[in-house]
C-alpha cells in the first residue's frame, strides 16, 4: 500500500499569512492557521494617502514560524514525518533590497526601521514617476521590452520600485546589491540561502513584473537601465539569465530551519510564485476560462496553449508568460488595483467617527466597546449587501468609479482615481454600496472585454477568494455584469491549495501539476448565473461608466 505523503502550502496575503497541511492523494486540507502581521496591524511603515504600503520581513518570518508550527502541532508526529514539501507564493510585484547574502536590508539593524529597506507591497504607488519614465524611454528602442508586460509598466511593479527607492534614499542605494521579490526570497531563505547569485527567481515574478522573456534571452541588456537612470547600472546583471517555473525544487530545508520547524531536512521547498496564479492552479483553472481572485484587489489569469497566441500580445495587461501559471502552458494576467479594498474603505468610512464616539462614551465598558465595535464591523458589509440587493434600478442610480487605487489593467494608470457620480439628498448608504459594488463588476467587464478585443476568447469565468466564497449579491452582480455564469470553486484556500500542488510536483509526488490539480483538487460548491431581465440595465450602466471613465482620464493628473 502506499505510503500517505503530505504537503505543506503557505499563502503570503496582504494582510495575514495563511499555512495548511493538504494530503498528496485526496487533497484534504487537514490543517489550517492563519497569522495577521503584528506591524501592519499597527498601521507601521504605512501612508495610505501618500499610497506608500511597506511590510517588513520580520512580519513574514514570525507568520511563517507561528503558521506552520500551529498547523503541524494539530495533525502531530506522524504526518509532520512524512511531509515532502513546502510550496509558497506571495503577493506581487513586492520586492525588497537586499545586500550579498540575500538578507533584506531591513533585518540589519541599521536598517531596522527603515521603510525603504523593507518590503515594497505590491498596492504602494510611491513610483508612479518612475513608471512613466520607464514607459517613454523604452519607446528609443528597437527592440520592445514591454511588449510581455501589455506594453504599459507599472508603478506596482519591480524596476519601477527600485529605482525609485535607490533615487529616495541613499543608504539604501549604498548598501544594496540586489532587489528580490517576496515571493523568491522565503524559499531561498527556508533552504538556507547565504549567497544572492544563486537564488532562484520565478519565471511568474520576473516574467510579469521584471521584464524578463525568453524572446529576449533574459532580461534587457545593462544599458537599457543605464541610459534610463546610471543608478540602475549593474542590477541587472545580479539577477541572473535563469529562472524557474515552480514545478521545480528550490532546494530543501536547511538544518535552522528543519529545527525551528520541526521538519526533515530533506522536505522539498519549490520555487515560488504570486498568489494569484498558485491560486489559479489551486482552483483548477482550464484553458480560456478566466481565474477571478477576488480579495483586497483582483488578479485576473489566463491559460492558454503556447502555439495558439505565439505571435500575438495582448494591450494593457499585466502581462504573458510561458509557464508563469502551469508549466509549457502562457499564462496571461490581469486585474484591479481594488476590489475588497473599495468595500474596507467604505465601510471603515462610515464605522469610523462610530467607532470613535463609542471608544470615548463613558456609558459603555471597554470590554463592552470593543464587542460592539466587532459586531459592528463583521456585520456592516453583509447589511449593506443585502439593502443594495433589494432597491429598484434605475438609469439615473448613483454611479461609481473603481479606481481608488489607480487602474491596474486594462492600461495601468496609477494617477486616475475613484470617484462617486450623480449624488443627491436622497442617496444612502446601501445605494452608494450598490453603485460601488457595480463599478467593481464593470472594472472586471472592461478586462474581459479586452481579452477579447485583442482575440483571446473568455468562455467562462471561475471565482476565488474571500469575496467570491462570501459575497453572494457581489457575485450576482458579477454574473449580471459579465453576462455569463461564474463558478465558485469550493476551496476556502485555492492560493495556498495551488502553493500546495506545486509543492508535491516539486516533490516528485506528481510527474506534472497537472496531475496534482486532479487529484488535490476539491471541485466547484456552485454557480452565479446571469438575470436575464437586467441585462438592458447593466448595459446602459456600462455605458455610462465608460463615459464617467474616460472624462476623469482626460483629466487626470499626468494628462494635464
Amino acid at each position: 500500500m502506499k505510503k500517505e505523503t503530505f504537503v505543506i502550502g503557505v499563502d503570503y496575503g496582504t494582510d495575514s499569512v495563511r499555512s495548511i497541511i493538504v494530503n498528496t492523494t485526496t487533497g484534504e486540507e487537514i490543517a489550517t492557521a492563519v497569522h495577521h502581521y503584528a506591524r501592519w496591524k499597527k498601521g507601521l511603515y504605512c501612508n495610505a494617502a501618500e499610497s506608500v504600503f511597506r511590510q517588513h520581513p520580520l512580519d513574514y518570518v514570525e507568520g511563517l514560524t507561528e503558521t506552520i508550527t500551529n498547523c503541524l502541532a494539530q495533525v502531530g508526529k506522524l504526518v509532520a514525518e512524512n511531509i515532502v514539501a513546502i510550496g509558497v507564493d506571495t503577493t506581487g510585484s513586492t520586492p525588497v533590497a537586499v545586500d550579498a547574502t540575500g538578507t533584506p536590508l531591513a533585518l540589519k539593524e541599521a536598517f531596522a526601521e527603515n521603510p525603504n529597506a523593507m518590503f515594497v507591497l505590491w498596492k504602494d504607488h510611491t513610483s508612479v514617476r518612475e513608471a512613466a519614465e520607464i514607459n517613454q524611454h523604452a519607446i528609443k528602442f528597437e527592440t520592445n521590452y514591454l511588449q510581455y508586460v501589455g506594453g504599459i509598466y507599472s508603478s506596482e511593479w519591480f524596476w519601477a520600485k527600485l529605482l525609485h527607492i535607490i533615487r529616495n534614499d541613499d543608504a539604501v542605494k549604498q548598501a544594496c546589491v540586489s532587489w528580490v521579490e517576496h515571493c523568491d526570497w522565503i524559499p531561498f531563505m527556508l533552504t538556507g540561502g547565504n549567497n544572492i547569485k544563486e537564488l532562484k527567481r520565478s519565471v511568474c515574478a520576473a516574467g510579469h513584473k521584471g521584464l524578463w522573456s525568453e524572446q529576449f534571452n533574459g532580461y534587457p541588456p545593462n544599458d537599457f537601465f543605464t541610459s534610463l537612470d546610471p543608478l540602475l547600472d549593474g542590477y541587472v546583471q545580479t539577477l541572473g539569465d535563469t529562472t524557474y517555473s515552480s514545478d521545480k525544487s528550490a532546494g530543501t530545508l536547511s538544518k535552522e530551519w528543519a529545527s525551528k520547524l520541526g521538519l526533515n531536512e530533506d522536505v522539498v521547498v519549490a520555487v515560488g510564485a504570486f498568489d494569484a496564479h498558485m491560486g489559479a492552479v489551486g482552483g483548477q483553472i482550464e484553458p480560456y476560462h478566466l481565474s477571478k481572485v477576488m480579495g483586497t484587489s483582483t488578479c485576473d489569469i489566463l491559460v492558454a496553449p503556447t502555439a495558439d497566441l505565439e505571435d500575438k500580445t495582448v494591450k494593457g495587461i499585466c502581462g504573458q508568460v510561458t509557464g508563469s501559471v502551469i508549466p509549457g502552458m502562457l499564462g496571461l494576467e490581469a486585474g484591479q488595483s481594488a476590489f475588497g479594498d473599495t468595500y474596507a474603505w467604505f465601510k471603515n468610512m462610515i464605522l469610523s467617527p462610530i467607532k470613535e464616539m463609542i471608544e470615548h462614551s463613558d456609558a459603555i465598558k471597554h470590554d463592552e466597546a470593543e464587542q460592539l465595535i466587532k459586531e459592528l464591523s463583521d456585520q456592516l458589509i453583509t447589511h449593506l449587501s443585502n439593502k443594495a440587493a433589494l432597491l429598484p434600478l434605475n438609469e439615473d442610480d448613483e454611479l461609481a468609479l473603481d479606481w481608488f487605487n489607480g487602474r491596474r489593467t486594462p492600461d495601468a494608470n496609477q494617477y486616475l482615481t475613484g470617484s462617486i457620480h450623480q449624488l443627491n439628498l436622497g442617496s444612502t448608504a446601501p445605494s452608494i454600496f450598490k453603485a460601488l459594488v457595480e463599478a467593481t463588476c464593470f472594472g472586471a467587464k472592461r478586462i474581459v472585454d479586452r481579452f477579447i478585443s485583442e482575440g483571446v476568447p473568455v468562455n467562462g469565468l471561475i471565482g476565488l477568494g474571500g469575496v467570491a466564497k462570501r459575497s453572494p449579491y457581489i457575485m450576482q452582480v458579477m454574473a449580471d455584469v459579465m453576462n455569463m455564469p461564474i463558478r465558485i470553486h469550493k476551496s476556502e484556500q485555492t492560493c495556498a491549495l495551488g502553493a500546495a500542488m506545486f509543492a508535491a510536483t516539486a516533490a516528485g509526488v506528481y510527474a506534472k501539476v497537472e496531475e496534482a490539480m486532479k487529484y488535490m483538487g476539491q471541485g466547484f460548491e456552485g454557480a452565479y448565473y446571469p438575470n436575464e431581465s437586467r441585462k438592458a440595465y447593466y448595459e446602459k450602466r456600462y455605458s455610462q461608466y465608460i463615459v464617467a471613465g474616460n472624462f476623469t482620464e482626460i483629466h487626470a493628473p499626468n494628462n494635464k
